[in-house]
């Protein structure tokens, strides 16, 4: 048997360079790991809401990552002189991806969604204003930001490489939101809902005007109501 053993590899989907006496590179190192930690919560919610809002924000997130593939292998700028990462550099993946997500995610809450009125209360449930809305809309482009700088911070990328991935994943967003808003006007969202695939798969379209916990929580509060009422008529 030979006592030669073959190189190890790492795999570069997780793996980040950082300076352990830094602490802001360490918290730079985390900030890196958001992208994979929104590809969780994006198979995390459409399988467990079935909501066909979150599946297409999905679909043209990974739109945005083949856009990026495509740029980098046609662009094909190195990484800078001391470089912490595999392959192209220009754009930045990580910041193409969190502008997408921060963009459409404001566009959603600002544009899309239509919750009733802020004065009307629903069975113990109060919709989002408008100024929430935007607070929530801030934040997630803030996380981005945050994000991005990280990925100059831990020299994967040049300020170029960086912003010129943020406008490629806002231009992204923009257009994809266009795109969704041309497919439910035109009526195809709402016949592809009615396909026995999608009906099966108990597909639907209730995010744009309710929160995501409102339905569960009705029906939790109707339980606990109708268990009240029996204890009330027991007692």
């Amino acid at each position: 048997m030979s006592d030669e053993f073959a190189p190890l590899a790492s795999l570069s989907l997780t793996h980040v360079h950082y300076d352990p006496t830094d602490g802001i590179s360490y918290l730079c190192a985390w900030l890196a790991l958001i992208p994979q930690g929104l590809c969780v919560m994006y198979a995390t919610l459409i399988w467990s809401t079935r909501e066909i809002e979150i599946a297409l924000l999905f679909a043209g997130q990974l739109a945005c990552e083949a856009i990026n593939f495509a740029l980098k292998r046609l662009i094909k700028e190195e990484r800078p002189p001391r470089m912490n990462g595999k392959g192209y550099g220009m754009p930045s993946s990580h910041a193409q991806f969190v502008a997408y997500f921060s963009v459409s995610i404001a566009l959603f809450l600002l544009l899309r969604h239509r919750p009733p009125s802020p004065g009307v209360r629903k069975r113990n449930h109060t919709p989002m204003s408008l100024l929430e809305r935007a607070f929530w809309s801030l934040v997630a482009l803030a996380m981005a930001a945050a994000v991005a700088w990280s990925r100059v911070y831990l020299n994967y990328h040049t300020v170029k490489q960086v912003l010129v991935g943020c406008a490629a994943g806002t231009v992204s967003a923009l257009g994809w939101f266009i795109i969704t808003s041309v497919v439910r006007q035109s009526g195809l969202l709402a016949w592809a809902m009615e396909h026995p695939i999608a009906r099966w798969f108990r597909v639907r379209d209730l995010v744009v005007e309710e929160d995501l916990c409102q339905a569960g929580w009705e029906k939790w509060d109707d339980k606990i109501t109708a268990l009240k009422s029996r204890e009330k008529k027991a007692s």
